[in-house]
């Protein structure tokens, strides 16, 4: 072997023992895990998952988050958005006539203005639910700033009438499942509807009558409205509420608040 040779067999040798991954360089940047890659990720592709609707959330959380009571002979009557001078004297004094107990649900910054009315509902014996302080879509709010809705109403209402409630109404029905965790985690109960009035609409009482009587049945929690904006018409509610009682009545339902069908307390303790 000539001298020439074993002097670049021996040169070959040195380099192998430097950089003995004789790969290129390419196959190193490519390699699996390697820093400064795509691969850096976690190797399992992560898809956010799609929002729970209504119905999947009271099945994931149903003793949270409820739509109606258990399926026995009794209707629980709703009013959202009181207290309301046009309205919230019209509906109480059909209730009181009436003999009927209901559930009403109070915007906070409406019981600041009108505390007085917030007063009348708790001593002519209904219940109280919170609605929020400002009626926007909770979903469309931060988790503190949705904490901060229930929060504030919730202190307005104890100042008034010396409980705070443990029901809560998402405004238009609306909430993200975070927010119903939290409301689990603190002992809310939220309550929803499966009877719509539609009262909001300024029916008229026969529209309204029909809404409720075609679909009420065991355990129906019924949404109607004693309060609303500046151009709202309840005038439906307030003439159909009358003949919705008598003929419940008569098919032999009891009306309970939404606190005892549910079993549940009025108050957080």
């Amino acid at each position: 072997m000539s001298t020439k040779l074993k002097h670049w067999m021996i040169v070959c040798t040195i380099l192998l023992m430097l950089f003995p991954s004789s790969g290129s360089i390419e196959a190193k940047r490519s390699s699996p895990g390697a820093p400064g890659t795509e691969d850096t990720a976690p190797t399992s592709t992560e898809t956010s998952e799609k929002p729970l609707n209504l119905a999947e959330l009271q099945r994931k959380y149903s003793e949270t988050f409820v739509f109606r009571g258990p399926r026995v002979k009794q209707v629980a009557l709703t009013f959202d958005d009181v207290p309301d001078p046009r309205f919230t004297p019209q509906v109480l004094k059909i209730l009181k006539r009436e003999g009927v107990k209901a559930t009403f649900f109070v915007v906070g910054s409406r019981a600041k203005k009108h505390p007085d009315l917030v007063r009348k509902i708790h001593l002519d014996g209904h219940i109280i639910g919170n609605h929020s302080y400002t009626h926007n879509q909770f979903k469309k709010h931060s988790m503190q700033e949705f904490q901060s809705e229930i929060l504030r109403t919730e202190k307005v209402i104890q100042n008034i009438v010396g409980y705070r409630p443990k029901l809560i109404r998402p405004p238009y029905g609306d909430i993200n499942e975070a927010q119903v965790r939290w409301a689990k985690r603190h002992s809310y109960r939220v309550v929803n509807w499966n009877v719509d009035s539609l009262d909001w609409k300024g029916l008229d009482k026969n529209e309204v009558k029909q809404n409720v009587l075609e679909t009420v049945g065991p355990g129906s929690i019924v949404l109607q409205h004693a309060g609303g904006g500046s151009g709202s018409n309840l005038s439906g509610t307030i003439e159909a509420l009358p003949e919705i009682i008598e003929q419940l009545k008569s098919k032999g339902y009891q009306f309970v608040n939404v606190a005892d069908m549910l079993q549940t307390k009025k108050n957080k303790l």
